[in-house]
């Protein structure tokens, strides 16, 4: 395939964001003299190093500095704001530092925060305590005073408590930065319409200039005649490469084998491919839409190039879907290097089971191979909607294992995440008559509850599936965002997710997110 926006497997011993940064700064005051500073550097440093030499710490981890002073703070927060490569901040007070001296800069910081509660010593040396050991190691002091002014502020950041070398400690901070990586994506995502939203289906529209406010992503309409011209466009040279990785990489049906009689229906499939990204590309779009009502001059709708874009790392939303492409991107962004996949997805049907209850998610064509069990199938079928030839897509069945459900929806007056964890299970039956790409997954923590809990939260019939994330990066993206999430997991029930609901909309109703 040809180089990606996002790489998918992680280089041993390599970031798997180049060039992007977490900064470290610790908190400390004048008052302790030469000598105490000296230490609290040196610790800082050395935790420093710890963190960002830790594998589940997907970015390059800058120790920036020991501030004692406002001016300090403040200078260092307008040029974490102003720094591209610099994805959050990350502070820890080793000693005592008054939270005054953080008001300025942390009223003025619009990176993410994340508040590390930790301390440099892990066991405590009991013999040897002193006042000196104590003023110098006192976090459990000076990061109760910093947090105290973080909530009088009102400002949204992650708090993690627990040794610096502790591996819970690490991967928790490694989930968040990967959020502090898909937001960062966000205020520079770029996505393209082309054609309007399905005619009369209300979900999938929204406010694209909240969006843009809110959430900083730029959705930008484009008739399917531009997307046509481009197709139009495409070089020979580059169509043949694409039927070459058509032919190498998947299962290609006889059909439209080299020799097969549809073989003239996978070149025009790859010259879709090549249009289509050759505008996305051209355009600097990281995510897109389209919709079967509005084809214009496409002879079929696109299926295995949307599928192979999103193996890619492009966000795609069908039928005009733009929330749920830019979803789709920010996720695959923080999912860099991870293994499992993430796919667009819609639930379907049901298998209602007494006691076996599964959600059976599809789409028409568009489903990406990265969730795939084994190597996907290209073939051609009948498509009863569109009105234009038969679509070539990639056939396959999703692996299975954990994952989680996350969909995203326009509320009027806020946006609104829903998260359900689920088990993606390998069907007990083939499925002979339906050729698209599918899965299979319990809800948790049961149907009932998780169904009945999405209805309630208006949440739509698309989604972002992936396994390659938990529950806690998608809270951790939210936060950043400042948008309600409600999460439907093993430990949810019904009354609790409905009275959670009421809450959110005493708390957010009215409220720009």
């Amino acid at each position: 395939m040809q180089t990606s926006p996002i790489e998918v497997t992680q280089t041993t011993g390599a970031k798997p964001y180049p060039g992007l940064e977490l900064w470290f700064v610790a908190g400390s005051q004048a008052m302790y003299g030469e000598e105490t500073l000296a230490h609290v550097d040196a610790h800082f440093r050395e935790i420093s190093a710890a963190i960002d030499e830790a594998p589940a710490v997907p970015v390059r981890v800058v120790p920036r500095a020991v501030v004692t002073s406002a001016e300090e703070i403040l200078r260092l927060c307008r040029e974490a704001n102003i720094t591209e490569e610099c994805v959050g901040v990350i502070a820890w007070m080793h000693t005592f530092s008054p939270a005054k001296m953080w008001i300025a800069g942390i009223s003025a910081l619009q990176k993410p925060l994340l508040h590390l509660h930790t301390q440099f010593n892990e066991r405590l040396p009991w013999s040897e305590i002193d006042m000196d050991f104590m003023n110098l190691n006192q976090s459990a002091h000076g990061d109760r005073e910093f947090a105290h002014v973080l909530t009088r502020l009102g400002v949204a950041r992650k708090t993690v408590a627990g040794h610096w070398r502790d591996p819970r400690t690490l991967d928790r901070i490694g989930t968040w930065c990967r959020a502090a990586c898909g937001w960062r994506e966000a205020q520079n995502l770029r996505l393209a319409r082309f054609g309007d939203n399905m005619r009369h289906v209300a979900v999938t529209e929204g406010d694209k200039v909240e969006a843009q406010l809110r959430l900083g992503v730029s959705v930008n309409g484009f008739g399917v005649g531009d997307l046509t011209d481009a197709i139009a466009a495409a070089s020979e040279e580059t169509v043949d490469r694409i039927v070459g990785e058509y032919d190498r990489d998947y299962e290609v049906v006889p059909e439209l084998g080299p020799q097969g009689a549809r073989r003239g229906s996978l070149i025009e499939a790859a010259r879709i491919e090549a249009g289509l990204r050759g505008f996305l590309e051209g355009g600097g779009f990281q995510a897109f839409t389209d919709t079967f009502e509005d084809l214009h001059g496409l002879l079929q709708l696109p299926g295995i190039a949307v599928q192979r874009l999103m193996a890619d790392g492009y966000g795609f939303g069908a039928e005009g879907d733009w929330k749920t492409s830019a979803l789709l991107r920010i996720i695959k962004v923080m999912a860099r290097g991870l293994p499992g996949g993430t796919s667009f997805m819609e639930d379907y049907t049901y298998d209602l089971t007494p006691g076996d209850e599964r959600i059976l998610g599809a789409h028409m064509l568009e489903v990406c191979p990265s969730i795939a069990a084994a190597k996907p199938s290209c073939e051609i079928h009948p498509l009863g909607i569109g009105g234009r030839d038969d679509p070539v897509r990639l056939v396959f069945t999703a692996a299975p294992g954990p994952a989680v459900a996350v969909a995203l929806l326009d509320l009027g007056d806020r946006f609104r995440m829903v998260a359900n964890a689920v088990e993606v299970v390998t069907p007990g039956q083939a499925l002979p008559r339906l050729p698209v790409a599918r899965a299979l997954w319990r809800p948790q923590p049961d149907f009932f509850t998780a169904t009945e809990a999405w209805l309630a939260a208006g949440a739509p019939h698309h989604s972002v599936l992936t396994s390659a994330l938990g529950i806690d990066a998608i809270a951790d993206l939210a936060a950043m965002a400042g948008v309600e999430l409600l999460v439907v997991d093993d430990h949810s029930r019904l009354p609790q997710l409905l009275g959670e609901l009421r809450w959110n909309q005493a708390y957010y109703g009215g409220r720009r997110c």
